[in-house]
């Protein structure tokens, strides 16, 4: 489990403290079996319908960063995150529904995509604008890695393919650049308290991935 006795300074501190978030990440049956190939047909589709949902709200949580945001840059930058899912990734969604003959995905979001959009439209509106920052960051980081390394090893040919494409991506990969670089702007600024709760907030968002790739993997229901 990730210490938290000292605040970060730079946005590699960050992520050194979810290195082993990021290896569990990694090595999750999902990610190892997207990896192969071999990954059920069923079990991704459950994952990208609840994607789908997902990316619904993440754009709402970059559109509510952007307002916040004081420098020009970073509310052109969270603005064109926020117009960027629902270009690239919404299109490779459409792509696999087609695909699989889905005309109507699901519209009920799952416990781990319910609690991690919940968590971050609480974090970019009623914490710091800081907080939010380093909230909506692991989307963004730990997608990237995961996409890169599972690009480096894939099987070819790929059923997943243009979704390791995506993510490997350097049109993705450029996004997760500017993303990074307005956690250290926010970085530069912040007191020690909230840099200890930036840490916080993306640990958190860190541990949701996991529990979003886990939950897919599931094909997680609501009980009762």
């Amino acid at each position: 489990m990730p210490h938290l006795q000292s605040a970060p300074k730079t946005a590699q501190d960050f992520w050194d403290r979810i290195r082993d978030l990021y290896t569990a990440i990694l090595q999750h049956p999902f990610n190892e079996e997207l990896r192969k190939g071999t990954l059920d047909r069923e079990r991704f589709l459950f994952y990208i319908q609840q994607d789908a949902l997902y990316l619904i709200d993440y754009g709402k949580a970059l559109a509510l960063l952007a307002a916040r945001a004081e420098s020009p840059t970073r509310m052109r930058d969270f603005i064109r995150f926020a117009s960027g899912i629902f270009t690239v990734e919404e299109a490779m969604h459409r792509i696999y529904f087609t695909e699989y003959g889905v005309k109507d995905p699901t519209q009920i979001k799952s416990p781990a995509c319910f609690a991690y959009t919940n968590f971050l439209l609480a974090t970019v509106s009623l914490r710091s604008y800081e907080e939010g920052v380093a909230a909506i960051l692991p989307c963004f980081w730990v997608y990237r890695e995961v996409g890169l390394s599972i690009h480096r090893s894939a099987v070819k040919p790929n059923p997943y393919e243009r979704w390791i494409e995506t993510y490997a991506g350097k049109e993705f990969g450029e996004a997760t650049e500017r993303a990074i670089e307005a956690l250290e702007e926010a970085l530069m600024s912040a007191s020690e308290s909230t840099r200890q709760q930036m840490l916080e907030a993306f640990i958190t968002s860190t541990r949701l991935e996991w529990l979003f790739w886990d939950s897919a993997y599931r094909m997680e229901g609501w009980k009762p």
